[in-house]
């Protein structure tokens, strides 16, 4: 698995583009709580977008409660009257990109969070996806290559065991972002990297022990050195 981040700037503004022509055509409409939306087929040919561009902005307003997709039955309006919706979706509309000290706190605080559900839900499935990412990330390392992606895909495995969907997508969301800011600012130098090998597999270990106490304590270490680095990093 690649995760791509070439075009993400481009693709955010188009989203917010289409999440924009949404809440017009919902204002024209005059949709209310529990209307169905037209089919994602419509909106990109009214709109003159990819369905998929259509999907990621109905996927973002769903993300905040606005939306709600039923499978083989459509998407409707969430159960909230339009002058709260109209803020909320203008508020979306201003969003700026967090800043990198944000993104790390945030990726922290979740990060804390799945790994001690990840602990106490994890699957023998969830264990391989999570020890074959290490293992990518250790021979990424070893061999004297940049192992970011890697080191993200085993992270972001711990937040697929945690079996909590919105974390999970918080930290989907996210990842792009932290893969941009990790090699803009350097994040991770080599002796970083080999450090983080036995920082790993120590919380892939606790994962395994279902030991949630323990989980959490050893990925406080393992983002100890990033909270400082965060906080000593010079922007551009």
């Amino acid at each position: 698995m690649k995760l791509e981040t070439t075009s993400i700037n481009d693709n955010q503004k188009g989203q917010m583009v289409i999440v924009g022509k949404i809440r017009d055509l919902i204002n024209f409409k005059n949709l209310e709580p529990g209307d169905k939306l037209p089919s994602e087929r419509t909106l990109s040919e009214k709109f003159g977008v990819s369905r998929s561009n259509v999907r990621e902005a109905i996927q973002k307003l769903e993300f905040y409660g606005l939306l709600k997709s039923i499978p083989q039955s459509g998407t409707f309006m969430a159960n909230i009257g339009i002058i709260a919706l109209n803020g909320m979706i203008d508020d979306i509309l201003r969003l700026e990109s967090s800043d990198f000290k944000s993104l790390v706190e945030t990726r922290i605080l979740l990060e804390l969070k799945t790994v001690r559900l990840a602990s106490l839900r994890r699957t023998e499935e969830d264990l391989e996806r999570i020890k074959e990412a290490l293992d990518a990330y250790k021979i990424k390392v070893l061999s004297g290559e940049d192992a970011v992606q890697e080191d993200l895909l085993f992270h972001l495995a711990i937040a697929k065991a945690s079996g909590n969907s919105t974390m999970n997508n918080f930290m989907l969301a996210i990842t792009p972002q932290i893969i941009m800011d990790f090699e803009k600012y350097h994040v991770c130098d080599k002796k970083m990297s080999i450090e983080a090998i036995d920082e790993h597999f120590e919380i892939f270990e606790a994962i395994k022990k279902q030991d949630p106490t323990l989980a959490k304590e050893k990925m406080k270490k393992h983002f100890s050195v990033l909270y400082q680095y965060c906080y000593n990093v010079k922007y551009a």
